[in-house]
């Protein structure tokens, strides 16, 4: 069954219901934290030897003998497979032809709409084929929320909303710096924005953001620094794309606005989130160099950049780095200019 936002809670809450779950999409932090979530309400842990098999892309053949034997030590079982493909059809047809209560956790970041596999677990009713996909906007402020009121700490709006700006699109690496926020906060704390800037601040200041900022203001050098970083610490190339392609809209928008006839501080005001202090001259810089038409064009190069990294085979990482290259010599030549 294909599972959307709204009964996304229904498997989350009650992941027993299902006898395998598909967890797919280009988040691999939040593919892992669901798969480690799913395991660890039916068995208790994720490392229980008993009841918990981790199988990876060398063990894959071993899935079907896993997930219909029983537990030594009674209850349900659960076998996490990594990396999974369509190469595990044949398999997972076999499992659900056997009576089993064994759960099955598939974890397959960048798994084509078009996969086999996929289309079968989206048709069985007792199969839950989820999409993990980077959060932006307002779903990221409440998963942010939600995740410090776990620790009985609230944060201020603003704090919020430069915090949604800063974080980039890995949940895993969101949830690491909202664990550390509420450390700082301490039980039963309220994060403000000098809260945030102090824990924060300019730790990973190498980041996409980073990219993206020093890409567009013409900044080459430091653009691709960023670029090689975020890439060696596993972000991926399709949530680059994105975080360039929020960056350029919000230029956009401003663009847009002034020539209605906003002044550019009102303009600049009026984004959500606003844009860091620390990084208004850059962004008034990118202003000054990018044209309404120019960025129209860039949003456009932005979107065709993520279709092409979606493609089986495609040298992601190899055309995010040309991309940049070339957003940032267009904005050389527009400072020469």
């Amino acid at each position: 069954m294909k599972i959307d936002a709204r009964t996304l809670p229904r498997v989350t809450r009650d992941p027993g219901a299902w006898r395998v779950i598909l967890l797919h999409g280009e988040d691999t932090g939040l593919i892992r934290e669901r798969a480690q979530d799913a395991v660890k309400q039916i068995a208790g842990s994720v490392d229980d030897p008993f009841r918990v098999a981790v199988l990876d892309k060398e063990t894959h053949d071993r899935l079907e003998e896993e997930a219909t034997a029983f537990s030594l030590m009674g209850g349900r079982r659960a076998v996490r497979v990594r990396d999974a493909g369509d190469g595990l059809l044949k398999a997972i047809t076999h499992v659900l032809d056997q009576k089993t209560d064994t759960l099955v956790v598939l974890e397959a970041p960048g798994l084509p709409s078009r996969s086999k596999l996929r289309a079968l677990l989206e048709k069985h009713p007792d199969c839950a084929s989820v999409g993990c996909y980077p959060e932006e906007g307002r779903t990221l402020e409440t998963t942010i929320t939600q995740m410090l009121a776990s620790h009985t700490v609230r944060i201020d709006q603003d704090a919020l909303h430069w915090l949604t700006g800063r974080l980039g699109a890995d949940r895993s690496a969101a949830r690491s710096e909202v664990e550390k926020l509420a450390l700082y906060a301490g039980d039963k704390g309220t994060l403000t924005l000098d809260d945030v800037h102090a824990c924060i601040g300019d730790a990973g200041s190498v980041s996409v953001e980073d990219a993206a900022f020093s890409a567009t203001e013409g900044r080459r050098t430091e653009a691709d620094l960023a670029i090689e970083r975020a890439l060696a610490e596993g972000i991926s190339p399709i949530a680059i794309a994105r975080t360039f392609l929020s960056h350029l809209h919000r230029l956009r928008r401003v663009r847009a606005a002034m020539e209605d006839g906003a002044s550019r501080s009102d303009a600049i005001k009026s984004l959500r989130p606003p844009v860091f202090f620390k990084r208004t001259t850059s962004f008034n810089r990118a202003v000054d160099l990018w044209p309404l038409h120019a960025l129209t064009k860039a949003v456009q190069e932005t979107q065709a950049l993520e279709l092409a990294c979606k493609q089986t085979g495609a040298p992601d990482e190899l055309l995010c780095k040309r991309y940049v290259a070339g957003l940032a010599a267009r904005a050389v030549l527009a400072s020469r200019r």
